[in-house]
């Protein structure tokens, strides 16, 4: 459990940092450069995933609540819900307009589903940690940035785009899903 929560912890502070001390960040850029900054950034990153899948598949199952009922119901909606802001991160749509952190937001939301359907102590530290991690990242860019600047509205069409780009990751990770990580997405097929 202890490199788990590690690895959560490493992948935090790492995130957390530009935005905790935006000062020290550019000392250590115009220090080392852009790129090796990059990729000092991107090697600690990798160490942190490297650690919490080695810390997930070594930490002994216990339980700590047990899921509600309601959840297994919700929770494909709200994935989707989180794949649609992922996407619309990515891509020149009026999503940015109502929400000025889509890619954080919906890492919140992955998080929660997550937690509605899993109520044992790695899940809790690893999908709860992440959406502690996202939350608090909000907080601090925004008031790290100050006011938000909306963007000009685009035209409708990206959206729709963005939705079909969501639906078709969304599609392609459920039916994955069992595959890579043991357990069925869909809670009426389990």
């Amino acid at each position: 459990m202890s490199l788990l929560a590690a690895g959560v912890i490493l992948w935090s502070i790492t995130h957390l940092f530009p935005a905790i001390a935006p000062a020290r960040r550019d000392r250590f850029i115009a220090r080392l450069g852009r790129q090796p900054y990059r990729g000092l950034f991107s090697l600690v990153i990798v160490a942190s995933l490297v650690m919490i899948v080695i810390g997930w598949q070594r930490t002994a199952l216990a339980a700590v609540y047990v899921p509600p009922l309601y959840g297994s119901l919700v929770v494909p909606l709200l994935l989707f819900v989180a794949f649609f802001l992922l996407a619309a991160s990515h891509a020149p749509g009026n999503t940015k307009r109502w929400l000025r952190h889509p890619m954080l937001t919906g890492t919140v939301v992955w998080a929660v589903a997550h937690l509605l359907a899993n109520g044992e102590n790695r899940s809790v530290v690893l999908f709860g940690g992440i959406g502690l991690w996202a939350f608090v990242a909000i907080v601090l860019i925004n008031r790290r940035d100050g006011a938000w600047q909306k963007p000009a509205p685009v035209p409708a069409s990206r959206d729709l785009m963005t939705l079909v780009a969501a639906v078709a990751v969304f599609a392609i990770v459920a039916y994955v899903h069992p595959w890579l990580f043991g357990v069925s997405p869909w809670p009426a097929l389990r």
